[in-house]
């Protein structure tokens, strides 16, 4: 680590008025370590992947993703890729790569650790989907892509709230949607194993996750799945029931779920969705918390396509 661009994102998770210090802080610590480094505030949607570009072509060898989730994504569409490495600094509502990676501290705290980390070679999710206008698209995906409920509830989160009432807020909205929701269903294609058919299931959400762990009260969601793995691990919820939903989201919280025929976890290498013939249901498409679009959607692994900063004792 020598050049180091800092990308912050100052209206990401709360308490944004003491950002600036906390950066600071970080940046000190790289400066005494020798590493010459540089913040860069985002001031919009998209500024952080355009800081990400320029911080490519000035030639640094690092990028730290200062922020949630959705700013490690933005930059993210501009590392796969490329040889530079991504570290995190966790100043997010959600930051469930940072738990993940066991980068929960403060900003100095976490330079420091980024400083003895290692730069690893790890493969991403790549989702291919439709944006608002029908045009096709793809981006990459770290944590988790989701079809269905999460899509929606990240849909109708409003960034002012969240910044002011945080995690609460992804709560209380979840507990909406499973009170109201019809939670539709959709057709999940899985691909074709050996002289088998490709396998067809009709569901009513579906989780691609790339994590370990999301920290908070979901913790170890999809049991085998993590950032080293070139396959995915898919949750399939194969029902519309709402006691169903209720009983497995706790056991997560107690850390005591298991999978059945109705809620079941899967392995594949790639998977297809699509709309149930004459359904016109909307139903949305997430990326690591962003929202995308709508059906279809393909779901892969693209080998080896991101260099990350990993400490040593956070094992694999």
């Amino acid at each position: 680590m020598q050049c180091v661009a800092l990308i912050y994102n100052p209206a990401s998770g709360q308490y944004s008025a003491r950002r600036a210090a906390a950066i600071q802080g970080a940046l000190d610590v790289l400066h005494d370590a020798g590493v010459e480094a540089e913040a860069f505030v985002t001031d919009r949607a998209g500024s952080a992947r355009t800081y990400a570009q320029q911080a490519v072509r000035a030639g640094c060898d690092t990028i730290l993703s200062c922020g949630g989730d959705g700013t490690v994504h933005e930059i993210l569409q501009i590392l796969a890729g490329t040889e530079i490495a991504l570290g995190v600094v966790p100043l997010g509502t959600a930051n469930a790569l940072a738990a993940d990676l066991d980068l929960i501290a403060s900003p100095a705290n976490v330079a420091r650790k980024l400083l003895k980390a290692e730069p690893v070679r790890v493969p991403v999710g790549r989702i291919h989907y439709r944006d608002s206008a029908g045009k096709p698209r793809s981006r990459y995906f770290i944590v988790a892509a989701g079809i269905g409920a999460d899509a929606l509830l990240m849909s109708r989160l409003d960034a002012g709230l969240k910044r002011r009432f945080g995690y609460i807020l992804y709560l209380v909205e979840a507990l909406r949607i499973w009170a109201t929701d019809p939670l539709p269903l959709f057709e999940v294609v899985l691909p074709a194993n050996g002289n088998s058919a490709p396998q067809v299931m009709e569901v009513s959400q579906l989780l691609a996750v790339r994590v370990r762990s999301f920290g908070g009260v979901l913790r170890k969601l999809a049991p085998g799945a993590t950032l080293h793995d070139s396959s995915l691990r898919l949750l399939a919820f194969k029902t519309r029931s709402r006691l169903r939903y209720l009983r497995f989201l706790l056991a997560v919280v107690f850390g005591r779920h298991t999978f059945s025929r109705d809620i079941e976890l899967l392995e594949t290498a790639s998977v297809e969705c699509r709309a149930r013939n004459g359904s016109h249901a909307p139903i949305f498409v997430e990326a690591d918390g962003e929202v995308l679009g709508s059906l279809p959607v393909r779901i892969e692994v693209v080998p080896q396509a991101l260099t990350l900063l990993i400490s040593p004792h956070v094992k694999p």
